[in-house]
């Protein structure tokens, strides 16, 4: 986010290493010797099982932390961009999700980024921007990059064949934040994902003909035969409408699944994923 925001902004990007979020008179000093016009939270406790046992730690960063960040935003008059989930929904919908339907958190996590989003509406220009089943960037721990390793080291990679959900390319995530700060639409809650929606079976599927490995294995697999800590909204799409309302139209998560392909390197420098690489996408 930081290299693609500064091709247009001066950036200040902090890790954590440079300051603990949940020290909040600390964070406030530092943000008021800063008096930047815009604040930009990637900072999230994104271990969904481990919440479950972590509550307080989740709420913290997920929740108090981004009312730390939006009150010393509306000090500033600045504005405040923060990224929320999918998972606020309970995932019982039919058709794609939009910023207009009910939240219904299932889960400790869930609850937090949902607290975390009323709590960013205390910076009058805030911009929460829900995104989900994130892809990209240089970890490489995400659902998809589990398949494209399974995948091309002839292993079988189990996909759900009923959880649905929308892709989002980091890169699209990043470009679609620089234009809304640029652009500065109505603040509020924003889907921010790649369009259209599919199961996981479907994405596997997608990756595989791209790969060009046509006697890859999938293993389809349902939400009921995997045990987690945590509930997952089982129909987790989004809709994206308001985003392209605003002037911002997200490309299809299949383009998204393509241009990332072509930026991996060779199969051969490629390592597992997470646990072996054999855990369930999730």
């Amino acid at each position: 986010m930081a290299t693609r925001l500064r091709s247009e902004h001066e950036v200040t990007a902090w890790t954590r290493r440079d300051i603990d979020l949940t020290r909040h008179q600390d964070v406030r000093e530092a943000i008021g010797e800063l008096a930047p016009q815009a604040i930009v939270n990637c900072a999230s406790f994104n271990q969904v099982d481990a919440a479950e046992d972590n509550q307080v730690t989740a709420l913290d960063v997920n929740a108090m932390v981004v009312g730390t960040l939006a009150r010393a935003a509306a000090a500033l008059d600045a504005v405040l961009m923060h990224y929320s989930t999918d998972f606020v929904f309970a995932g019982t919908a039919s058709t794609p999700y939009k910023e207009t339907d009910t939240p219904e958190p299932r889960s400790a996590y869930a609850q937090s980024k949902l607290i975390g989003e009323w709590l960013a509406c205390d910076a009058a220009k805030h911009y929460v921007l829900r995104v989900e089943s994130l892809f990209g960037g240089p970890n490489r721990r995400s659902s998809v990059d589990r398949i494209v390793d399974l995948v091309r080291s002839g292993e079988p990679a189990p996909v759900f064949v009923d959880r649905v959900v929308s892709p989002s390319f980091v890169v699209d995530v990043a470009d679609a934040s620089a234009f809304i700060l640029r652009a500065q639409p109505a603040p509020g809650v924003y889907h921010c994902v790649n369009s259209d929606h599919a199961t996981w079976l479907t994405v596997g599927q997608e990756i595989v003909k791209r790969l060009g490995a046509s006697d890859a294995t999938l293993k389809p697999i349902s939400v009921k035969d995997v045990k987690l800590r945590a509930e997952r909204p089982q129909f987790a799409a989004l809709s994206n409408a308001k985003l392209a309302m605003a002037g911002y139209k997200m490309p299809t998560w299949q383009d998204a699944i393509g241009r990332y392909l072509s930026l991996l390197r060779p199969q051969s420098s490629l390592g597992q994923g997470e646990n072996g690489g054999r855990t369930p996408v999730t």
